[in-house]
């Protein structure tokens, strides 16, 4: 195990305590290893890693466990899987008009109850599911750095005459009486060597031929990139680097789009159908579009952008024509076509207050379903709006909600205020739509106060109906360009790595016998041919076979 302690090899050089093999001339240090003659562990050359060390303190035993490969692929299958059961039902964020606590016990039962009380609806966006991705990326940094150093340091240090017992106990092996001048055969197998574009380096008797080094950074090249691509993905979860949201705008209306400054108009909803002809027989006779198609006018604003009840101040920047897979464009926003609504909904009415006991009536006044006033003035009444449901129903533990944020089924409940009434008022619920008020009972949940008032649309004439609703899709994702650099790099060290083999060559003469050992990172067999058709142009024939060590093949 690695310590702070040095051990001096034969040839000079100090090694940390753990180092199997002599970082500069190779000789085995470790007493088991030097009785072996068993191919040596080449992957870092011996040198020791930090995950190594001896008496670990606290932080080195953090650093062992990161450090890991058995962890990290254990932490990348637990993430894997928590990403796969979310994506068993609809995450939240893809809901436009339904309200999740609700939607998923509704339609999926207990299971789905079950499903969003656990979070599971919200994986994505969940600190659990973060935090296993700041883990992936955290062991990829520590793995990287507990292993490339030690190769660095390993391969730069490389000592060209190395000890006989390293060279004798590489995978691929030659030795032989030399018939020829030793120095005229070196200089025959430099010359070859560097043919087969080899960066050849001498001393003396002794040569290294090493090609294709930069390959052995292709691992950790695709881990940089890894990492650039966990970090372009965490940046996701900062506001103002990623959204994606969905937005309703009726046809000729302005809507603030959620959590920005920005609003944007529905000039003109067209929406094209599918003639019966164009239509195989079984969808005949049905309604099918063919093109849908919002006029958007999109707007900055820079005054009252936030507050409902002053008018803001916008300016436009941009107009655009919206169609699925042409989205308007502005400054990283981009605004999508999703879908349309042309099912007749309440967009406002204007109802009067009915004294039954006077006879007399107040009003009328104007009351929005989306962004109703706050206060109404009636006569010596005032209406006072404490709630508002959308969606209005009533949940199995007999709590009021609402199932969607559509005016499907609106409910308002006011405070009324006024003579012959107390002081803080009495709530009055109302529901603008003649069937909620028989199928909610609203003159039952309104009781004595419903007996002496009631507030009604007069005609049909003061019933005002939303045009064509555009549902829009407005996502930011500032993320993506470095999602795509991060992949770029992974993608090339995985090249590097992947097309190319490190491979080294040491070679010594020693009283005319000759030594030869050569290592490569993968692919032994082909190390073991390019050996043998090197040493043939200088006059030795050897079968590629015949130069294993030890019968170890690739």
């Amino acid at each position: 195990m690695l310590s702070f302690e040095n051990t001096k090899c034969e040839c000079g050089h100090q090694n940390p305590v753990g180092t199997v093999l002599c970082e500069s001339c190779g000789k085995p240090l470790e007493a088991s290893e030097a009785a072996s003659d068993m191919p040596l562990e080449m992957r870092y050359d011996g040198v020791a890693r930090r995950s190594q060390k001896s008496n670990p303190t606290i932080i080195d035993r953090v650093w062992n466990f990161f450090s890991s490969v058995k962890i990290a692929v254990r932490i990348i299958i637990i993430t894997l899987l928590a990403a796969i059961v979310g994506t068993i039902f609809t995450q939240e964020n893809a809901f436009v008009s339904f309200d999740p606590a609700t939607y998923y016990e509704e339609k999926y039962g207990w299971i789905g109850k079950w499903y969003y009380k656990l979070g599971l609806s919200n994986t994505y966006e969940s600190w659990w599911f973060i935090g296993l991705l700041v883990m992936i990326g955290t062991s990829l940094v520590i793995c990287s750095l507990d292993r490339v150093l030690p190769l660095y340091r390993a391969l730069s240090k490389q000592q060209i005459r190395k000890h006989l017992q390293f060279i004798n106990r590489q995978k691929t092996v030659y030795s032989a009486e030399l018939k020829n001048d030793p120095e005229a055969w070196i200089g025959q197998m430099e010359e070859q060597l560097k043919r087969k574009r080899y960066r050849v380096h001498r001393d003396g008797t002794a040569l290294l031929a090493e090609k294709a080094r930069f390959s052995r950074w292709g691992p950790y090249i695709n881990h940089i990139g890894l990492i650039v691509f966990l970090l372009a993905v965490l940046l996701r979860t900062i506001p103002s680097w990623s959204m994606d949201n969905y937005v309703s705008v009726p046809e000729g209306e302005i809507v603030q789009i959620p959590k920005t400054n920005y609003f944007i108009k529905n000039e003109k909803f067209t929406v094209d159908y599918y003639k019966d002809e164009e239509l195989p027989e079984e969808l005949k006779g049905t309604n099918r579009a063919k093109l849908y198609e919002t006029k958007a006018v999109l707007y900055t604003c820079s005054e009252n952008c936030d507050d409902p009840l002053l008018e803001p101040k916008l300016e436009e920047v941009k107009q655009h024509d919206i169609l699925v897979n042409h989205p308007l464009s502005y400054q990283g926003l981009k605004v999508y076509q999703f879908g349309y609504d042309d099912t007749p909904k309440l967009k406002a009415v204007k109802p009067v207050l009915i004294d039954k006991e006077t006879g007399q009536t107040y009003g009328p006044f104007d009351l929005t379903m989306r962004d109703p006033e706050l206060n109404y003035k009636l006569g010596p009444y005032t209406l006072e709006l404490k709630t508002k449901y959308m969606d209005f129903v009533i949940d199995s533990a007999g709590e009021p909600g609402t199932q969607s944020r559509e005016p499907n089924a609106p409910a308002f409940i006011f405070l009324l205020k006024g003579p012959d009434l107390p002081e803080g008022g009495v709530p009055y619920m109302y529901f603008p739509k003649q069937n909620d008020k028989v199928r909610f009972s609203q003159d039952a949940i309104n009781g004595d106060i419903g007996k002496r008032f009631e507030i009604k649309v007069p005609k049909m004439e003061d019933v005002t109906f939303a045009a064509v609703v555009s549902t829009l899709n407005v996502r930011v994702d500032k993320a993506m360009p470095y999602i795509w650099v991060g992949a770029g790099i992974s993608m090339f060290g995985l090249l590097l790595g992947s097309y190319w083999q490190h491979r080294r060559i040491w070679l010594r003469v020693d009283n005319g016998r000759v030594s030869l050992g050569a290592h490569t990172n993968k692919n032994n067999y082909g190390m073991r041919a390019e050996v043998a058709a090197v040493l043939h142009k200088t006059g030795i024939d050897v079968e590629p076979k015949s130069l294993d060590n030890g019968g170890n093949k690739s």
